[in-house]
């Protein structure tokens, strides 16, 4: 009895120190929030989450130094529970090799992004993207179970986390499917919120959100480790509303494995002297604008030279468009360019504006979803609107 009982005074501490490190991180939390922190337990849904070794990904469980795990459980990070498709519970205990494609967020992101959903007792909710089921069991906490609707696109993470959910004695909608796609006929929803990253809002989200109902959506970015929008649901059926102040890279939405971008071949031909240094994406603050003004597809890679400089490499997989920006030893930088369109171009030109712009963040700008047309728009102190559409 006496191993019982500081077994749960164990897991009652790191929960608490948990709720701690979310306050003191700069999310306000209210007591409903706080109160879903404190009682919905994030261990049962991560049971076994990779850690980095060098090159590979090592799953890590619960019997590997349950006190290091249950710490790391508890720290406000995001863990890694997939690579390529394998989850951390499957794989091999030398682990795997490859990319990231699911994760347990980082729980002071799940607190900022509940925050702006406004749960209340009694709303009816959709999320999109089940993931562990963590944060579908926040929601039923402060929902109500039997209010709350969730989609995974992978059926083993269906199965696992609904099992989990009724662990703790939550009983959920736990579907399997295309979030995206295919909501039950005729469902109205108070709140919508997505785990997991879309381009543009898909449609059948804004159709189903009641008036005045709220929608907490990552958006995938180009540049700037990804943006997260709350929108408010229009008499006129339209969707808008405004970015979070806080970057946020997903996963994408029901992506499963995605395919690897072949590296682009570097352009030939002369370089020409460049107004600026690669590193100037390296500021969230202005990618965010400048992503405003390149394909969605865009991929930029970045490093050092041999010679220790800075090198930023634009690439459009759609039509093989690259630049290259290279950093020298004395004077500006010097970019090349290949492929039918100029990509550093844009970056350059789009860094003008904003500088006339005051260099606005990511929370002055607006997003607008009517029917086809989304767009993201910036109203300068001057009155003007500036506007740009969100593409696929």
């Amino acid at each position: 009895m006496t191993r019982i009982l500081d077994d749960e005074r164990r897991l009652i501490e790191a929960r608490v120190s948990l709720t701690r490190q979310i306050d003191r991180g700069g999310v306000v939390l209210s007591s409903e929030l706080a109160g879903a922190f404190l009682n919905v337990p994030r261990h049962p849904f991560v049971p076994v989450f990779y850690r980095r070794d060098g090159e590979r990904f090592v799953p890590w469980r619960g019997t590997d130094d349950p006190d290091a795990w249950l710490d790391a459980v508890h720290t406000d990070d995001s863990l890694i529970t997939e690579v390529d498709g394998i989850h951390a519970e499957d794989a091999a205990p030398e682990g795997v090799s490859g990319v990231p494609t699911s994760s347990s967020t980082a729980p002071s992101l799940m607190a900022d992004m509940l925050d702006a959903l406004d749960v209340h007792e009694g709303h009816e909710v959709y999320e999109a993207g089940t993931g562990t089921g963590y944060n579908a069991g926040m929601l039923c906490f402060l929902a109500g179970a039997g209010h709350v609707t969730t989609v995974e696109h992978t059926g083993t993470l269906v199965e696992r986390a609904r099992t989990r959910l009724n662990a703790i004695g939550f009983d959920p909608r736990v579907r399997h499917g295309d979030a995206a796609r295919g909501l039950p006929a005729g469902a109205v929803y108070d709140r919508i919120i997505a785990t997991a990253s879309v381009r543009r809002i898909p449609p059948e989200w804004v159709t189903h959100l009641r008036t005045g109902g709220i929608m907490v959506v990552p958006l995938r970015s180009t540049l700037a480790g990804g943006s997260v929008v709350r929108l408010t649901k229009l008499a006129d059926g339209a969707a808008a509303g405004h970015f979070l102040h806080t970057p946020a890279a997903f996963m994408p939405l029901g992506s499963g494995v995605e395919a690897a971008v072949p590296a682009p071949g570097l352009p030939d031909g002369p370089g020409a002297q460049a107004r600026l240094s690669g590193r100037v994406l390296d500021d969230w603050t202005f990618s965010f604008f400048a992503q405003l003004h390149l394909p969605p597809g865009l991929v930029r890679t970045y490093g050092l030279n041999d010679a220790g400089l800075h090198v930023t490499t634009l690439h459009d997989p759609a039509d093989g468009s690259v630049a290259r920006v290279e950093d020298t030893p004395d004077g500006p930088a010097v970019v090349t360019v290949g492929g039918p369109r100029d990509l550093w171009g844009p970056v350059e030109a789009a860094h003008a504006l904003w500088q006339r712009l005051n260099r606005p963040r990511r929370e002055w700008f607006t997003v607008e979803v009517n029917g086809g047309e989304q767009t993201v728009a910036h109203t300068a102190p001057g009155g003007r609107v500036h506007r740009w559409r969100l593409r696929a």
